[in-house]
């Protein structure tokens, strides 16, 4: 089959599309002729040698897939061949063919494209995993979003106004803010205009976020520190920002009582997911079908133009989802 291989660790030029040996569905996995795959921030890390793939896990770089299913394993019970079907892998998803457990796998729901359903998996599935099971969003609570204009932050946005929370959101432009206000942020704050921690204490009153979904580490820890609420759930998703605070005053977090969250999704045992991917699919897939949710794409890119679509994210400027176009 075709997929896209990495020549060796650097840069987008260092993609290109060549042969790779077909996937064989084990016992209760499934075989998918991948019609659409999305573009991760982990991919980016990956392509650069800095992301390894989880042992046992393809060596492709893609986290998600929407396909139609080619073959199914001896013991499958939920998918025959035909069904349309996406879900999260731990790799493996920018190619011709992929294979997933049957119990990842969700149904394309009707009137969705391929490009629609592979722009869910990992951003939903993460933002749901954060705010659920790591935050303990609760109605009426507060949440700090930051990146809210990258695909978990537009996931994000509006897995909390379905709970009935608060959403504060922080982005790099005026036309990043008005996509948020658009999917229901309720406060919005360029964080090129200075600190923020004082526009989320004015938004809250003066009592801070509930929950922080911090993808920047490192330069934004001052900021998160004074900007949560106390007994408030710090989860760091990504440093994009570094990952090394020079001065840590521990005693700030007791102080506050602050539960401090980091997490992968990626690394995350295949029984953890699936349990998640349920638990999501229970919460999320009605209110897609409802259209109270929906994914976020900011454009499509022909596989052939991966390096393209590399660069584009690499360049900050997509409001949602990147997605491949596969075949």
């Amino acid at each position: 089959m075709k997929a896209v291989l990495v020549k060796e660790p650097g840069g987008p030029e260092q993609l290109m599309i060549g042969e790779f040996p077909r996937p064989k569905p084990r016992e209760r996995e499934i075989l998918i002729r991948v019609k659409a795959t999305a573009v991760n921030r982990a991919d980016i890390s990956q392509r650069q040698g800095k992301y390894p793939p989880p042992p046992g896990a393809s060596p492709i770089m893609g986290l998600e897939v929407a396909g139609i299913v080619e073959a199914v394993g001896s013991a499958c019970t939920r998918w025959k061949p035909g069904d349309k079907v996406f879900g999260l892998l731990p790799g493996g998803g920018y190619a011709e063919y992929a294979v997933m457990h049957e119990e990842l796998a969700m149904p394309v729901l009707p009137g969705m494209t391929f490009e629609e359903a592979a722009a869910i998996a990992e951003v939903f599935l993460t933002a749901y995993q954060c705010l659920f099971w790591l935050g303990g969003l609760d109605k009426g609570q507060q949440v700090l979003i930051h990146a809210g204009a990258s695909g978990v932050g537009t996931a994000a946005i509006q897995l909390v106004r379905e709970a009935g929370g608060r959403s504060i959101v922080t982005a790099g432009s005026a036309e990043k803010l008005v996509a948020c206000q658009k999917m229901g942020a309720d406060v919005t704050i360029n964080y090129k205009e200075g600190p923020f921690a004082e526009k989320v204490l004015a938004a809250t009153g003066g009592r801070g976020a509930d929950i922080i979904l911090d993808f920047v580490g490192a330069s934004y820890w001052k900021d998160n520190l004074a900007a949560i609420a106390t007994e408030g759930r710090w989860i760091i998703i990504s440093t994009l920002g570094g990952h090394e605070v020079p001065v840590l005053d521990l005693r700030r977090l007791m102080a506050k009582r602050i539960t401090l969250v980091g997490t992968t999704l990626r690394s995350r045992s295949e029984d953890y997911k699936i349990r998640l991917t349920q638990a999501f699919a229970s919460f999320a897939l009605p209110l897609f079908e409802q259209g109270r949710l929906a994914p976020v794409i900011d454009s499509v890119f022909p596989w052939e133009e991966v390096a393209a679509a590399h660069r584009y994210m690499e360049e900050n400027r997509n409001i949602g989802k990147i997605i491949l176009k596969v075949g």
